[in-house]
């Protein structure tokens, strides 16, 4: 496994987004099963982990904490903060809450650092230059290592990097959703050093071409039930761009979950994707990934293909996308 640079930050080029084994994409994984799929993500040369408070809420943090104990200092572990979640559940970033919740996470990590501590979505409450200030009282105290955002516009990566240096931006960006690639985000990043991690590298599951327009997703378990592009009418209609992955995965011998995140791979030397699965064998197709080169001929004729294709259907539910920092 290469590694990779975000900001100062050096990861392995491929991270394992831990949400999914305990939260939104289903019922929780079984403990056992997400222990041994962290661990062996750790074993195939991950050193990069995601978690969240929010994940379970609590529990996934929690897992992360005692799957990756035997080999803390080898490993890199991001987690996230910004909701009320003993309170209204809404967003909560006053920095008098971050410091109290920053204690809870290391509790739940069982470390006395977090490596990369993002604000999971902008409280538009809390000028993002006090998040900033706090970020850098917490960093001076070696809570935390390095300051990320997620789901930030440009504006206000602008606003907090001048008073903490970011290391990263997490936002959703996948073969098929370019959002970041239209609203200045990874220019961005690329103008400041900061570097840039795509969750949902694989459309949320959909660009592995497994999830058909008869799969059911449970509305009480899976956050995919109320988004539009998983309406079955959306996932029959988004076909096309699945087809464009599955044509080149047959010539490289691959399959369209690994075309993606290569193609990914090969936008910037600086984005590190954090597919997540608690299957040992989608874990396996993932990291192969990391062995597919596409050539330049090849990236162009990915584009080309998908510049005539419409994807349809938001890529959260409403109430979801308002909590997305759009500020111009």
């Amino acid at each position: 496994m290469k590694t990779r640079k975000l900001g100062t930050l050096e990861v392995s080029e491929l991270g394992l987004g831990c949400m999914s084994i305990s939260a939104n994409y289903g019922p929780p994984a079984d403990k056992d099963q997400g222990i041994k799929t962290i661990r062996t993500a750790y074993e195939k040369g991950v050193t990069f982990f995601d978690t969240a408070e929010v994940y379970g809420p609590f529990t996934n943090e929690e897992l992360v904490g005692e799957a990756l104990a035997p080999f803390r200092d080898e490993v890199i572990i991001a987690s996230k903060f910004g909701f009320d979640l003993e309170g209204s559940e809404g967003l909560n970033s006053r920095p008098e809450h971050i410091k109290k919740v920053v204690e809870d996470s290391l509790k739940r990590l069982k470390t006395d650092r977090i490596d990369l501590y993002y604000q999971h979505r902008v409280d538009p409450k809390v000028p993002i230059e006090e998040v900033a200030g706090a970020m850098k009282d917490l960093i001076k105290e070696g809570k935390i290592l390095h300051y990320g955002l997620s789901e930030a516009s440009e504006k206000t990566i602008r606003r907090a990097h001048a008073v903490q240096p970011i290391t990263a931006i997490q936002s959703e960006y996948s073969f098929m959703e370019r959002d970041q690639e239209q609203n200045g985000v990874l220019k961005t990043c690329q103008e400041l050093g900061i570097g840039f991690v795509p969750w949902g590298p694989v459309g949320m599951g959909y660009l592995t071409g497994e999830i058909v327009a008869r799969t059911n997703f449970d509305l009480k378990t899976d956050l995919r039930a109320e988004f539009s592009r998983f309406t079955p009418e959306n996932l029959a209609a988004n076909m096309p761009v699945v087809d464009l992955l599955r044509r080149f995965a047959e010539k490289k011998n691959a399959t369209p979950a690994q075309i993606s995140l290569a193609w990914l791979l090969a936008q910037k030397p600086w984005i590190v994707p954090i597919p997540g699965t608690r299957n040992i064998d989608h874990l396996n197709e993932n990291l192969g990934a990391k062995n597919i080169q596409l050539t330049p001929v090849e990236l162009r004729e990915l584009e080309t293909g998908f510049s005539k294709i419409k994807v349809h259907g938001g890529r959260m539910s409403e109430m979801h996308m308002q909590a997305v920092d759009q500020t111009v």
